[in-house]
């Protein structure tokens, strides 16, 4: 039997021994990733069947690397439940398709099945979570560790391997439309989620990837989109290699740390060189720095940008094949990688290095053993009690309480009549995100059902819409004026959607187009950038309106990316900020305005009162004088790490095990414990966010005002105290010095620890040049 057929040989011999049986061509082959998935198949008389296209793409390359979105469902792609592959019907498509490639190919190499998981599975009956920035919310990488090993289990189940999964990037401008895909604005929160993500996915071991109810992740975009200047998606980021190295690889070197399979580049440039064409970044600090040996993915269609470097498709695939990509996704430029090494334009080993790295994955997920899926796994799985209580516990936990006037919540007393008005009350899908599948009629639960739900006995409940998104009719008003009237509180429900629409405009590569002057109400979402942050169409009108009724307000904001909520805060009496929460988002919304859960989620982002004030992130760098505009507040309107509770927590004193460590201990792994303790003083239980802060100073280099070091969710009964223990070690505590180096420098650190950075604890610590006393 060939080595290559022999589980009981390692991966490496196994790679090896297939790649020299195999022809350019068939090599070539397995670096493709031309084709979208939906276009593999079709329905005939109740039957599924492989098209055409799909043989074609399979014989043009000799076998296939990997298909993309064979149950991805949305409106770019056209996918619904009339035409597409729900959850009973996807093992055995899966298998179909995984046959045919083994059956009519010479080697029988098995197909990488790759589906979109940015927050949840984008497919018919899929699982999907709220957003990376409602996770960022709930400081909880542990809860989201489990919901991304049910998603795992999902994608498995059906037949995929590769799991798509938005973890990396970092919001410095809230303009940009992918603002909902960022966990945080800050690497080290970002770097805890993208760490949990890969674990809940993947396992802790490197051979659970082969194991039901794990998939290979490959994270995305490495590196820098979210400092796209003008917040214009795919803008070149204009930062230098500090900066790319503090902020914008954290997450990255985390998630390879965890044993993420693959990473995806991004479309944007970093200095003058693109991502898909940054071999520093690819080959240099990913697997060199990080001895990073997996796969990195192209984003869609990105390879072909690079034409406009080298004036050709085959100098395109060259130029990204000698940086690090891999494998392609939905180009031209990789199909034409054998004629680049006939035009000598790539070396072919090159092509076989990347051939491995592609061949290795499939023996890892022990495709060779077993190419197929058990057909009837994914009917106990999908749509499991489970999953559905893991996601709403997600959704509560990301909702923040960024006001509370009088504790006008949790609604209590005498309620007669209660008024939900405003254009995200009862929209299920503008509560999803964007890559978001199409939902069975009557799933999930928007913030309108959820109160009708938890509303006490004998309270009425009353609906207007208001107003839309962005439209700026005011035809709705006077009834939502007239219902606020003659209620007890009025609910407003704004914020934004990145809800497509059927019939809408898309890019090649899924982004949508919305023109100047569009009448669509979505405005966040891949494509859909913003310049003005203010709340979009007539939506502060409505807020206007209704408070003018002197009813009480309470404001819930649903949306994808931080608004300017400059205007409406002074309007409600009780904001609750929430990133788009999910299917179980409304029920979880509901729980929060009844006092059945207890707000616990903290801001993973700066919320800012303008545009014009951004950058607005809280870790800047220190200017060494006071920040100040003419004509508004520098400070955000929501500080980083904000959040509220129904109850209070006291903070005690900051201490620290020693006041003083040396470069050269902390050079050999001593850490300095920071310790404080937090007492419930209110009358009912919560959970609270102990959040660990430095500023250095005389380091040699600027430093930022504050930098996230450590944080704990704990949860405290009444009367319950805690002492919450972090440690400061050279991860913690090193500097990329003037060298570009990691390490630690002499310097002063002020420690700072509480329940945001406003009113923190502080102490003083030293970090001394010595020879160490063992600390």
């Amino acid at each position: 039997m060939e080595i290559y057929k022999q589980p009981s040989c390692s991966v490496e011999e196994r790679v090896q021994d297939l790649l020299s049986r195999m022809t350019l061509r068939e090599k070539t082959g397995q670096l493709n990733q031309r084709m979208y998935g939906w276009d593999a198949y079709a329905w005939e008389n109740g039957e599924l069947v492989l098209t055409e296209a799909f043989r074609r793409e399979v014989a043009a390359g000799a076998g296939m690397g990997a298909l993309y979105g064979l149950f991805r469902s949305d409106p770019w792609s056209g996918v619904d439940y009339s035409n597409g592959i729900t959850a009973a019907a996807s093992a055995a498509a899966a298998n179909k398709v995984q046959r045919y490639v083994l059956e009519h190919t010479r080697l029988g190499i098995p197909v990488l099945l790759s589906e979109e998981c940015p927050h949840g599975h984008q497919a018919l009956d899929g699982t999907l979570l709220p957003v990376n920035l409602a996770a960022g919310a709930t400081w909880n990488p542990q809860l989201m560790e489990q919901a991304y090993s049910r998603v795992a289990l999902e994608l498995r189940s059906r037949g995929a391997h590769l799991g798509l999964l938005s973890a990396l990037d970092i919001l410095q401008d809230p303009r940009w439309g992918r603002s909902e895909e960022c966990y945080s604005e800050d690497p080290f929160l970002a770097a805890a989620f993208t760490a949990a993500a890969v674990r809940g996915m993947q396992g802790t071991r490197p051979e659970e990837l082969d194991s039901p109810d794990k998939v290979a992740v490959i994270l995305k975009h490495l590196c820098a989109q979210g400092a796209a200047q003008g917040g214009r998606n795919a803008g070149p980021a204009a930062i230098g290699e500090r900066e790319l190295r503090e902020i914008h690889l954290p997450a990255a070197q985390a998630g390879a740390a965890a044993g993420a399979a693959g990473f995806m580049a991004a479309y944007n440039e970093i200095d003058g060189i693109p991502c898909h064409a940054n071999e520093a970044l690819l080959s240099g600090i990913l697997r060199g720095e990080w001895d990073f040996g997996g796969i990195v993915m192209a984003d869609g269609q990105a390879v072909d940008r690079l034409i406009a470097l080298t004036g050709s498709y085959e100098g395109a695939a060259a130029l990204a094949l000698s940086a690090g990509v891999d494998l392609s996704l939905w180009d031209k430029a990789f199909s034409t990688l054998e004629e680049a090494v006939n035009r000598g334009l790539v070396r072919e080993a090159d092509i076989d290095r990347a051939v491995s790295r592609v061949l290795a994955l499939k023996f890892r997920l022990g495709l060779f053993e077993r190419p197929y899926t058990d057909e009837q796994l994914a009917l106990s799985v999908v749509g499991h009690a489970d999953t559905r209580r893991l996601n709403l516990q997600v959704a509560r936990e990301s909702a923040v309480l960024l006001k509370n006037e009088d504790a006008l919540l949790p609604l209590s007393g005498k309620l007669r009549r209660i008024a939900v008005i405003g254009p995200n009350a009862d929209r299920l899908y503008n509560q999803l995100g964007d890559y978001t599948s199409i939902q069975r009629e009557g799933s999930g639960t928007t913030v309108l059902q959820g109160i009708r739900q938890c509303a006490p006995a004998g309270v009425e409940v009353v609906h207007a819409l208001g107003c839309g998104i962005r439209e700026s009719s005011t035809a709705g008003l006077s009834e939502a004026v007239e219902l606020a009237q003659r209620a007890d509180v009025a609910v407003l429900v704004l914020g934004g959607s990145s809800a497509r629409q059927f019939g809408g405009d898309f890019e090649a590569n899924g982004a949508a187009i919305i023109s100047e002057g569009s009448p669509s109400e979505m405005d966040c979402g891949e494509g859909v950038d913003l310049a003005d942050l203010r709340l979009g169409g007539i939506q502060l009108q409505l807020a206007e309106a209704v408070a003018a009724t002197g009813t009480p307000v309470v404001a819930v904001v649903i949306q994808g990316r931080p608004h300017a909520l400059d205007e409406l805060e002074p309007l409600a009496g009780a904001l609750l900020c929430a990133a788009y929460p999910g299917s179980e988002g409304g029920q979880a919304i509901a729980e929060m305005v009844f006092g059945l859960v207890n707000p616990s989620g903290k801001l993973p982002v700066s919320l800012p009162r303008s545009s014009g004030q951004l950058p607005v992130y809280y870790n800047q760098k220190d200017p060494g004088r006071p920040r100040v505009y003419v004509d508004m507040p520098s400070a955000p309107l929501y500080a980083f790490g904000h959040g509220l509770s129904y109850t209070s927590f006291e903070y005690g004193s900051v201490s620290l095990s020693a006041d003083s460590i040396s470069t050269a201990d902390l050079g050999t792994g001593s850490r300095v414990a920071v310790s404080i303790k937090v007492k419930n003083t209110g009358a009912i239980s919560g959970m609270e966010t102990v959040q660990l802060y430095i500023r250095a100073r005389e380091s040699g280099i600027t430093r930022r005002i504050a930098e996230l070091k450590g944080f704990s969710k704990i949860s405290l009964q009444p009367g319950e105290e805690q002492t919450v223990t972090f440690h400061l070690g050279v991860e913690e505590l090193g500097i990329w010095n003037t060298s570009m180096k990691f390490a630690p420098v002499p310097c002063r650190v002020t420690v700072m620890a509480g329940g945001s950075l406003a009113g923190a604890r502080t102490v003083e610590l030293e970090i001394t040049d010595g020879l160490g006393t063992g600390v």
